[in-house]
């Protein structure tokens, strides 16, 4: 049997981030050995508490939990709860956890598990990337210490969300996303170009809500709010892309993405219109290795487009708690 892949995951607990979490939490071949938490789709302190939210919903409070960065390094926090609601969980407004994060700040706690276990640890980071920076700075030899870094985030060939050329994970913080690409150790970062042709629909919902397990029908009710926000602004219908699930599930190994060259790849720190846009050199992507000069991230640009099914099936196969909270 091949050994557990261990993830830290960093992550703004919305919506997708919580689908990506319980998708993770269901893999057999993942380990979750800490999540940590920034601004984005909401405050870090309340995705601390979403989180904490949904890991006892999965019967897994042993896992740490940690809070980072509150806002980006010019000290701005763009939020979006007309996205995800103003819980971050679809105004599903559910009880506060019975347990807290912990004490550690989340660039310390990613510091100190990788020292503890060089090598072995994958981080997965959807939502800005301040905390990773942070680590960097902390430790400048985490590059070594890490085995890979997967990033949802960026947009190549598609246009952003957040600006026409920068998707929200990167404009939130594009000098803290420059320090992540450039820091010299190995990157995947799975945009736009990938993740919006990856959508759930009102069917998956549908089967969701049929499932009968907590974390299925969980899931169903938040995709309420997500499909609201897709209809009313992107898709004028009801059905939404799966932006942080799809990356969880390439870092965990679950996805082959089609398309996904090494290329050379930057952020626009600018303050003109093209601030937080990756800027990748895709000439190279019709080659399988990387041959151009500076190539330091393999960009997914496509996947085959059948990942919603296997997310639902994940969700619906969910076991029940193994562990009850007091």
């Amino acid at each position: 049997m091949a050994p557990k892949r261990t993830l830290i995951v960093d992550c703004d607990t919305g919506i997708d981030d919580a689908l990506a979490l319980l998708y993770l939490l269901g893999d057999p071949g993942v380990e979750i050995s800490a999540i940590t938490t920034v601004f984005g789709n909401t405050d870090a302190e309340t995705a601390a508490l979403n989180t904490l939210r949904v890991l006892e919903l999965a019967g897994r409070s042993d896992i740490p939990v940690a809070v980072g960065a509150l806002s980006n390094w010019c000290g701005e926090a763009h939020l979006a709860p007309y996205v995800h609601g103003s819980d971050g969980l679809g105004n599903t407004n559910l009880p506060a956890p019975a347990t807290a994060p912990c004490d550690e700040p989340a660039a310390e706690l990613i510091v100190r598990l990788a020292r503890e276990n060089p090598g072995t640890t994958h981080l997965l980071a959807i939502g800005p990337l301040t905390n990773l920076a942070t680590a960097l700075l902390l430790e400048p030899e985490l590059p070594d210490l890490v085995e890979h870094v997967t990033i949802m985030g960026g947009a190549v060939r598609h246009p952003g969300n957040a600006t026409p050329a920068s998707e929200a994970n990167i404009h939130n913080d594009p000098e803290a996303a420059r320090i992540v690409l450039r820091a010299g150790w190995p990157v995947t970062m799975v945009p736009l170009d990938a993740t919006m042709g990856e959508v759930l629909t009102e069917k998956h919902q549908q089967r969701l809500a049929e499932c009968g397990s907590p974390v299925a029908a969980f899931t169903s009710t938040i995709l309420q709010q997500y499909f609201d926000f897709y209809e009313r602004d992107i898709f004028g219908e009801r059905r939404a892309a799966c932006h942080d699930p799809l990356a969880a599930a390439i870092a965990a190994g679950d996805v082959v993405p089609v398309l996904a060259p090494v290329v050379p790849t930057d952020v626009d720190t600018g303050n003109g219109p093209g601030r937080g846009a990756t800027v990748a050199d895709v000439r190279g992507q019709y080659r399988d290795f990387p041959t151009q000069e500076g190539a330091n991230v393999r960009v997914v640009l496509e996947t085959d487009r059948t990942f919603p099914e296997m997310l639902v099936d994940r969700l619906c196969g969910a076991p029940e708690p193994t562990q009850r909270v007091a």
